[in-house]
């Protein structure tokens, strides 16, 4: 990443924290809400079940901390057939606050051991930056996504609220420690 004034860089890295908190609160809200009939429940063809890909996300958070910043502890991993709800929701609470914890060393310029973020072991490592935060939030969105949908189809479709809920940034954000939200200045980073 380009250097930095230090402010900048913790700036950066508090307010990629907080990105990632309130994309986990929208992980949590889906769950909070989700019809429990629709865990386990199959679509036709050969698609994941809502069980399946929460599991996935959390064992994937797993690999980036394992691969990205061993020195931090690695959350256990979630078995997709066995998993429930509520052990999903614990799993992804933890793998968010080790996620969390990789941000803000990887992005706060403080001379941390992150220096590359490795999303997979088949894939060339990034140098640590914004980069790394868009990857993993469009990683979640794609499947907080595929999660709303399969669940509409199933015939269990998550409440109005809810929909609208995971968009309201600005709630989010302030659920999530942040002392105004996206676009106030006491939130925003000055680079």
């Amino acid at each position: 990443m380009p250097t930095r004034p230090p402010r900048v860089q913790t700036q950066l890295a508090r307010a990629a924290v907080r990105m990632f908190a309130a994309n986990e609160r929208m992980n949590q809200m889906v769950l909070e809400h989700l019809d429990p009939a629709a865990w386990r429940a199959r679509a036709p063809g050969k698609t994941r079940t809502i069980a399946a890909i929460f599991t996935h996300m959390h064992n994937v958070r797993t690999k980036w901390v394992r691969l990205t910043a061993p020195h931090l502890k690695v959350p256990a991993q979630l078995h997709r057939v066995h998993c429930t709800p509520r052990q999903a929701r614990a799993g992804l609470a933890e793998s968010a606050a080790s996620c969390a914890e990789m941000l803000a060393e990887a992005l706060g310029g403080d001379g941390g051991r992150i220096e590359k973020f490795r999303r997979d072991g088949w894939g060339r490592p990034w140098p640590v930056g914004v980069e790394m935060l868009c990857y993993m939030l469009s990683h979640e969105a794609h499947h907080r996504g595929q999660v709303c949908m399969l669940a509409h189809q199933l015939g269990f479709p998550l409440p109005t609220a809810i929909g609208s809920g995971i968009w309201n940034w600005e709630k989010l954000w302030k659920e999530c420690g942040s002392p105004g939200g996206p676009g106030d200045e006491a939130s925003s980073v000055d680079v």
